[in-house]
This record gives structure tokens, C-alpha cells and sequence, in this order.
């Protein structure tokens, strides 16, 4: 995973989260928390997100990688899309 590709995912989720949680993508830099930090990510949300996730970065996440590690920033979630689909 290069650099410049894990900074073009950083920058398509927090677009993402941008259109569904409301703000701007600066709202969602790298180190935003995500899984239990944004009140506006509720379960509904998060289901919304991963669908999303899945069309934008066409691959399916394992129900076994919907958890707090991988969604715990926006980073992380990064890295792990990357280590998905390369």
C-alpha cells in the first residue's frame, strides 16, 4: 500500500462521512474517531456507511471486520480498505 493511495482513501471517507453524517470533508481528518465517538454514527449510520463503503470501493467487508479496530478512525478504516482492495 503506497502513501498516495492510502491518502486518496483518507480523502474518499471523509467525503463519505461528510454526505452521510453531515459537515465537510476537513470535518473527518485522519484521526477522527469513529466507532462510539460520533453521536451521529449510530447503528443505522454505520450500516448506511459500510454499503457505501462497499459500492465506492467495490469489495464486500467480512462481517468479522466490522469492528472497533478497524472502524476506530478514520485511518484505520483506510488501512484496512487498502489491505482489502490491493
Amino acid at each position: 500500500m503506497t502513501d498516495q493511495m492510502l491518502t486518496r482513501t483518507t480523502e474518499v471517507l471523509a467525503e463519505v462521512l461528510a454526505e452521510l453524517l453531515g459537515g465537510d470533508r476537513a470535518t473527518y481528518p485522519p484521526e477522527t474517531e469513529l466507532f462510539g465517538s460520533l453521536p451521529q454514527l449510530d447503528s443505522l449510520a454505520l450500516v448506511e456507511l459500510i454499503t457505501v463503503i462497499e459500492d465506492r470501493f467495490d469489495f464486500e467487508l467480512d462481517e468479522d471486520d466490522i469492528t472497533a479496530e478497524v472502524f476506530g478512525t478514520v485511518d484505520s478504516l483506510a488501512r484496512h480498505i487498502d489491505a482489502c482492495t490491493t
